[in-house]
């Protein structure tokens, strides 16, 4: 189609569904053997606080946030209304949750039964409410939260670097803009696009979304939570918000993807949009392998824990044993670092070094405590 200012533009599906074939089976696979995983509700709580945690710190990072994974953790926990947060910073991870609680809410109550031809595709309702979410109270000259952009004729945007694939100039005035996103969601929206699998569409809609960048600011944290809203309006948890930590890690790979696939399509390359596809692919297939990875670990967790309360009820454990195997961090700790403990210091105060030893001699016995070689002292795992 053809724009007023920004030159022609093309939506395709434009991928080699044969050749990912395999991959999208893996995916599939992954996905599966994650969803078989007995549930527990403390498990699944920690492993949503988790990937909570770590998706907004990583869509937030991509984006130029300054706050560490730890500060973004006390954040979330605080649980405030965004319009209660007063640092910027704090602000714009507040915003993001709000974006996520917002998304899941629309997404959560979708009918997985119906049939592919019968998807209901992501509105500009959507985007628009995200990107007020997303950039509500935050400091920005031009940004209007909720609104599209509008470039001066001398002032173009300009997205990406040398580094990265080159820069790519997106589409300049309103009337455009307000264009191709009508022209996006009906190509969205068509029967073609909402019959394929989540796990193309949905890569294919945070593309096309970059590709338009209809907004001043937040266009990146809006396209993946769209990414995330599709995947989960499919039945995928979990997996789809924590895709922003595999963005995260290869981040110079994630910006280097749009710009291949970009001139892929200028080359008149019949599949332009696979390189895109496959690296979403690749990166599900990862994340969903290292959730499934995490969840027999809190699991294992779970049951050890129950096993050393049942041998402190048996007599098989003392009190201060148990105290040992619930305080040692999941890390470990070196032999100076357990004695200067205050909670370790405490349990000894009226025993002797004998006993202290004995304690933990015990504890190696039955294997509940390993030391390495660097002489840290750490629970067991199951």
């Amino acid at each position: 189609m053809e724009t007023h200012r920004s030159g022609p533009f093309t939506f395709r599906i434009g991928v080699d569904l044969e050749a990912l074939a395999p991959l999208m089976d893996r995916v599939a696979d992954a996905h599966e053997r994650l969803r078989k995983v007995p549930v527990l509700p403390g498990v699944v709580n920690s492993l949503e606080r988790e990937v909570l945690v770590s998706s907004v710190f990583g869509t937030n990072t991509i984006e130029g946030g300054t706050l560490t994974e730890e500060e973004t953790a006390r954040v979330l926990d605080a649980d405030i209304d965004p319009a209660r947060v007063r640092d910027e910073k704090e602000r714009r991870v507040a915003n993001i949750d709000a974006a996520y609680r917002e998304a899941e809410r629309r997404m959560k109550g979708r009918n997985l039964k119906l049939a592919p031809s019968h998807r209901i595709a992501l509105t500009e309702a959507f985007f628009l409410d995200q990107h007020r979410l997303i950039t509500e109270g935050l400091t920005h000259p031009d940004n209007v939260p909720g609104q599209y952009r509008d470039n001066p004729r001398d002032r173009l945007t300009r997205v990406g670097d040398a580094d990265h694939g080159g820069v790519y100039t997106p589409p300049k005035c309103l009337d455009d803009i307000r264009t191709l996103m009508a022209a996006f969601l009906a190509w969205s929206a068509s029967q073609p696009v909402l019959v394929l699998p989540p796990v193309i569409r949905a890569p294919l809609i945070h593309y096309y979304f970059e590709r338009i960048h209809p907004f001043w600011d937040g266009n990146g944290r809006v396209g993946r939570v769209a990414e995330a809203a599709v995947m989960m309006g499919e039945g995928y948890q979990l997996s789809p918000f924590a895709m922003s930590n595999y963005y995260l890690g290869r981040l110079d790979e994630y910006f280097a993807v749009f710009r291949q696939a970009e001139q892929a399509e200028k080359k008149h390359d019949p599949h332009p949009n696979t390189p895109f596809v496959s690296f979403f692919l690749n990166g599900l297939l990862a994340t969903v392998n290292r959730l499934h990875d995490r969840m027999n670990e809190l699991l294992g967790d779970v049951l050890l824990q129950n096993m050393v309360t049942q041998m402190l009820h048996e007599r098989k454990l003392n009190a201060r044993q148990f105290t040992i195997l619930q305080n040692l961090p999941s890390e470990g700790m070196t032999q100076r670092e357990l004695r200067d403990a205050p909670w370790y210091q405490s349990l000894y105060l009226r025993f002797t070094d004998k006993t202290r030893d004995r304690d933990m001699g015990r504890l190696r016995e039955l294997s509940l405590v390993s030391v390495d070689d660097r002489g840290r002292i750490a629970c067991r795992r199951l």
